[in-house]
């Protein structure tokens, strides 16, 4: 075995759905499944079978599909939540069972009434009951994060050797401070004999926020397995994230550990989790909030603009975000101006930047964030009075369109002087304009974005819409207005082949 590699256990289907309102059908459960496996996770938790009957049908259908990632199943230490976890697994083609039992003096006698003596025998007679359905057992000892380590040593040598695989040392209740978590897991690696027959995982909370820190904390001394979620969500405030602990290994070489997680699949995991569970990232969140690569401040705009590892030691495309963002706000400097007007079309050799930039503070002084409309209005783009002096022009737009007709599209451009007509057909009439023209340019355009909003609400409202597009590497904003929502798409994906062209 690799001894600086990393297992990724994921539970977000698990211990993140137990997230009030969180809860997913067995559809979403396997499309999360699938994209954890594209990205590289080794073990997926995918429920809790005795729980309920969705739970245990959802880890029957997950392991169904999933081929590479080892499907797990959570149980508590008895026969009948084994057989149920035995049962669920039973087509999967590397299945886990995961089973556990309370390890600090608290839940011992508070939880279970009971004595060290006698959860030490109900753990060791549940793990022998699950080797009886696979070799690839799991034993957590819960609250470990606050169980006696002398103790803890003797039931983590005792479940070894009743055939546990892979022995949990949960901080269940995110009590632990770093230094604290990670010589519990170093007195166990030093003081358990048979330690050498299973992998030390660590299943962290963020209860004091240091969920993370715990984690690498445990690696560091010993473990071989993270235990984590995706946007770190879980019960209270939440599990160890995943997506933190892989660019922490990846960023830290020094550290000598490694993960086997594809690491710009992250971003595109993180969007579908936060929709499907309804659970909205923070905007401040490592790694995948909207802010986390998003600077605001001239100085660091600057900094960021002249060369990326001034104020960024990750690059948003190892996580899959295209770019980083410069965020416009009275705090912005002429760099960063400049970096927006250029990245709209404008030719900067052509303007005067400090009287832009003059009028762009005052414009910032009364907004709090100035976006690509407001820039525009700064530079007089922003309706159609220079319509004249642009070099392309929609002189006729023809739309039909219908159930159960298939859209088709007339469309004449004048093209400096020049009039030129196409038709084509679309899977709606926005796309078989945009087709038309197409067939008119012959050009190598793509659309990135598009996006209409009503001005003030209402069937009758002017509609904005808004495009991206990208030629030649580039990227190339485009406005329109109109009470007809084609025309004003036309009319923006025209202002962007202007600024092109």
């Amino acid at each position: 075995m690799d001894k600086n590699r990393v297992y990724v256990f994921d539970t977000t289907l698990r211990d993140g759905e137990q997230v009030p309102g969180c809860q997913l059908t067995t559809v979403e459960k396997i499309e999360i499944a699938k994209k954890l496996e594209a990205l590289g996770v080794d073990i997926i938790e995918a429920g809790f079978p005795i729980s309920s009957p969705g739970d245990f049908q959802s880890v029957v259908e997950i392991s169904k599909v999933i081929k590479e990632s080892v499907i797990c199943a959570l149980t508590r230490a008895n026969t009948t939540d084994i057989d149920a976890a035995a049962d669920a697994l039973r087509f999967a083609k590397r299945g886990r069972i995961h089973t556990g039992i309370g390890s600090s003096d608290i839940h011992i006698k508070h939880k279970f009434n009971s004595t060290r003596e006698q959860i030490v025998e109900r753990a060791v007679a549940a793990v022998k009951y699950a080797r009886k359905f696979t070799d690839d057992v799991e034993f957590f000892a819960e609250d470990a994060g606050r169980a006696d380590v002398e103790f803890l040593a003797r039931m983590i040598e005792a479940v070894i050797a009743a055939g546990a695989t892979t022995v949990n040392i949960p901080d269940t209740n995110g009590y632990c401070l770093p230094d604290q978590y990670g010589a519990k897991i170093k007195y166990l690696a030093d003081h358990v004999p048979n330690i050498d027959k299973a992998i030390i995982s660590v299943h962290c909370h963020n209860d004091l926020g240091m969920a993370t820190a715990n984690s690498i904390a445990g690696i560091i001394n010993g473990a071989r397995q993270v235990e984590c979620t995706i946007n770190g969500i879980g019960e209270r405030a939440g599990n160890t994230s995943l997506e933190e602990v892989a660019m922490i290994l990846k960023t830290h070489h020094s550290l000598g550990y490694h993960t086997n997680i594809h690491s710009k699949g992250i971003y595109e995991l993180s969007n579908m989790v936060e929709t499907m569970m309804r659970m909205p990232v923070q905007a401040n969140k490592a790694i995948v909030g909207r802010n986390a690569f998003a600077h605001s401040s001239g100085i660091h705009q600057d900094g960021v603009l002249k060369h990326r590892e001034n104020y960024e030691i990750l690059n948003p495309e190892d996580v899959g975000i295209n770019s980083n963002a410069i965020i416009l706000t009275a705090r912005s400097g002429r760099h960063a101006l400049k970096h927006h007007l250029e990245r709209l079309g404008y030719k900067l050799d052509k303007i005067n930047l400090d009287e832009v930039y003059q009028r762009f503070l005052e414009m910032a002084d009364k907004k709090k964030e100035i976006n690509d409309s407001d820039l525009l209005q700064l530079m007089g783009s922003g309706d159609a009075k220079n319509y004249d002096d642009k070099a392309i022009k929609v002189t006729l737009l023809q739309v039909v369109c219908g159930d159960p007709l298939r859209p088709m599209a007339t469309v004449k451009l004048k093209i400096n002087g020049e009039e030129k007509e196409a038709s084509a057909a679309g899977n709606g009439p926005v796309n078989a304009t945009i087709n038309a023209i197409h067939a008119i340019i012959k050009d190598d355009i793509d659309l990135d974005e598009f996006s209409i909003q009503a001005m003030h609400g209402g069937s009758e409202d002017v509609s904005k819409v808004n495009m991206r597009v990208k030629h030649n590497g580039q990227s190339f904003y485009g406005y329109g207005y109109s009470t007809d929502i084609v025309n004003a798409s036309v009319n923006a994906y025209v202002d962007a082949l202007n600024k092109i062209y």
